[in-house]
């Protein structure tokens, strides 16, 4: 076989390698983070059977090739062509030599043949890929302060080809969102931004405390926005990934691809801004992005835990820009809200049956985080799946002890007691005499049944507290309000009131 012809043959595999190499990272590494980041690489022809090459279109995207897949490029080579001891990684950029970074096999490491200035890159265990940020994009109206520019002229998708969508978590949607006053005029703030159309505020800055609906107001609005223009990018990540990726950048000396990649989007959400406290250089950049966004028209939302006024660490300059928009608020869920995000989880739990007294108990105890919330109703959920017990008040106490403890409000008996004599005009002393009219029994069950339900207190316990009864008395009177909650509507809505009152 002739020189020329080893090559031809050489090439031959290495493509057919290649072929399957891009295949296998395509079905482990998901459809938006091979687009993004695996898909731009190709084979580089060579005459070094030994050696295969690859290149990027930037050093930006070399670097995080070379630390997230350089063992798996290595691996998946080797295992279709034994022979192969090196893959190398070059930047391609227009008017200087390509910049090569050769990845070494991770074991039994053969010395390849010298290659132009090599960089060797030292064997990681993990083959896992790491997660990319989510991505999601949206116009905003014009600070009138800025100049108008024109837009940034993005990558844009081959005509009837949809964008790569960003991984939006398909349960967050506008419609599955509970509005009730806490948080209405953040859920049509962001319904108007997410409508085509003239943008009628920049940007929306939503705040709240943690586990309140900031991220699924942020994924709806990347929803919405995707529906009505498919071609649309979208960028949607955490300040903490922002800051990550722009000094990523600085260090392969590629910002510019940053730059555009963040600039170019129709949409951008940046979710917990409190991150880049005190980060100079990132509140640097960030800040010349939002200038960039808000002047072409863009849509731009952001998140945080407290207002922008709030922000320790975070430039005045930054601050004033978030002001400019509409800044909105979700407040702390109460009672009702709650109750009806319970019901509305339990829809997707068609085949399981969940009594309204357990549904009461996790609304009453878990208040400050709807994301707690539901992860206690789907513990409960699941551990009854798991173990085949019945739902009832005390598998859901057993089950979440630590969490109900964690997540409740310091309520005493004593202050139950003088809440429910005070609603029902009766005296605290009543309560705990030995007086069987039902003017008083009646409120004094309730007072226990509360007591049972918002206290930590055991059934003997409760009992000392009402005149020494018995903690058989308790159990009936627990029993009996349970009971008369499904049936008499005064008495349900009695006990509702109670408790929302309880909570402060």
């Amino acid at each position: 076989m002739t020189k020329w012809q080893g090559s031809v043959t050489h090439a031959t595999e290495a493509e057919k390698a290649w072929a399957r190499v891009r295949a296998s990272l395509r079905e482990s590494a998901g459809a938006r983070l091979f687009e993004q980041w695996l898909k731009p690489i190709e084979l580089v022809p060579g005459d070094d059977r030994d050696t295969i090459r690859l290149a990027l279109p930037s050093a930006f995207m070399t670097n995080w090739v070379r630390n997230h897949y350089a063992d798996r490029l290595v691996l998946e080579f080797k295992q279709i062509l034994p022979h192969v001891r090196t893959v190398q990684i070059e930047t391609r950029a227009p008017g200087r030599a390509p910049v090569v970074l050769a990845i070494e096999p991770v074991a039994d490491a053969i010395p390849a043949k010298p290659v132009a200035d090599p960089v060797p890159v030292e064997a990681k265990p993990a083959l896992k890929p790491v997660a990319e940020p989510a991505q999601v994009s949206m116009k905003f109206g014009v600070d009138p302060s800025l100049k108008p520019a024109p837009a940034p002229v993005a990558a844009a998708a081959p005509v009837g080809v949809p964008a790569e969508r960003p991984p939006l978590d398909p349960r967050y949607t506008f419609a599955r969102f509970v509005v009730d006053p806490s948080n209405k005029v953040a859920f049509n703030a962001a319904k108007v931004l997410a409508e085509p159309g003239p943008v009628r505020f920049s940007p929306l800055f939503l705040h709240s405390g943690t586990g309140q609906g900031k991220t699924h107001l942020m994924h709806a609005i990347g929803h919405a926005f995707l529906e009505h223009n498919p071609h649309a990018i979208v960028l949607c990540m955490s300040a903490e990934r922002f800051m990550y990726d722009f000094v990523a950048s600085m260090r392969a000396r590629d910002t510019h691809a940053f730059k555009q990649r963040l600039r170019g989007a129709d949409l951008l959400l940046i979710d917990d801004l409190q991150f880049i406290a005190g980060k100079d250089a990132t509140q640097e950049e960030f800040f010349h992005t939002v200038n960039e966004i808000m002047a072409a028209g863009k849509r731009l939302v952001i998140s945080a835990d407290r207002c922008p006024q709030a922000l320790e660490g975070v430039e005045a300059r930054i601050v004033s820009r978030m002001s400019v928009g509409l800044v909105a608020d979700i407040k702390a869920p109460d009672l009702t809200l709650r109750r009806t995000i319970l019901d509305r989880k339990l829809v997707d739990l068609p085949d399981m049956r969940v009594p309204t007294d357990v549904l009461d108990l996790l609304a009453a105890r878990i208040h400050a985080n709807i994301r707690e919330l539901e992860g206690a109703l789907n513990r409960v959920v699941a551990y009854a799946q798991l173990t085949g017990d019945t739902i009832d008040l005390d598998f859901a106490v057993a089950t979440l002890g630590e969490v109900l403890r964690g997540a409740q409000k310091r309520v005493t008996i004593d202050e139950i007691q003088k809440l429910v004599s005070a609603h029902f005009e009766l005296k605290p002393l009543d309560l705990i005499s030995a007086r069987r009219a039902r003017a008083v029994a009646r409120p004094r069950q309730i007072a226990m049944y509360l007591a049972k339900r918002l206290t930590t207190r055991s059934l003997p316990e409760i009992g000392r507290k009402f005149g020494g009864r018995d903690h058989s008395t308790v159990i009936h009177a627990v029993r009996k309000i349970e009971e008369l909650r499904d049936s008499d509507r005064d008495i349900d809505a009695a006990v509702r009131v109670l408790m929302r009152e309880l909570e402060g």
